[in-house]
């Protein structure tokens, strides 16, 4: 299988992303479809995954920045039946690494993926950082 990659957010099927983040994200699902559209909206970036052979969105990631030296990244999704073809690792270097954010300071919140991100430079937060929780479920 072959896949690409870009920050072209025109291209995203939000009604594939709608799908996987209602269904396959542990940390969305409260969401509303609308929620999601203002959300890809107001991002200052979008990376998707498309199957080349069929043009699916099967990947996606978002992220929130003041544009300067801060990003927050959220929403990096994989479709599982295009699980374990490095997609995650492809997304997450193009929206970190390889773009106009690549000096920022970023952050996230996950359960379960930190093998994946401490490849790209995350860990632990300093002594610096505080976080108050979503209250939205």
């Amino acid at each position: 299988m072959t896949y690409t990659v870009s920050d072209d957010r025109d291209r995203v099927d939000r009604d594939a992303v709608w799908r996987l983040l209602s269904t396959e994200a542990y940390w969305g699902r409260w969401r509303e479809r609308e929620h999601l559209d203002r959300q890809i909206d107001a991002s200052w970036r979008v990376v998707g995954v498309w199957d080349d052979a069929t043009g699916a969105t099967v990947g996606f990631a978002r992220a929130v920045s003041d544009g300067v030296d801060f990003a927050y990244l959220a929403d990096v999704i994989v479709d599982p039946a295009h699980r374990g073809h490095g997609l995650g690792r492809r997304i997450v270097s193009t929206m970190v690494d390889d773009g106009p954010g690549a000096r920022f300071r970023w952050v996230l919140a996950t359960a379960d993926a930190h093998g994946l991100y401490s490849g790209y430079g995350f860990g632990e937060p300093g002594g610096t950082i505080m976080v108050r929780p979503s209250r939205n479920g």
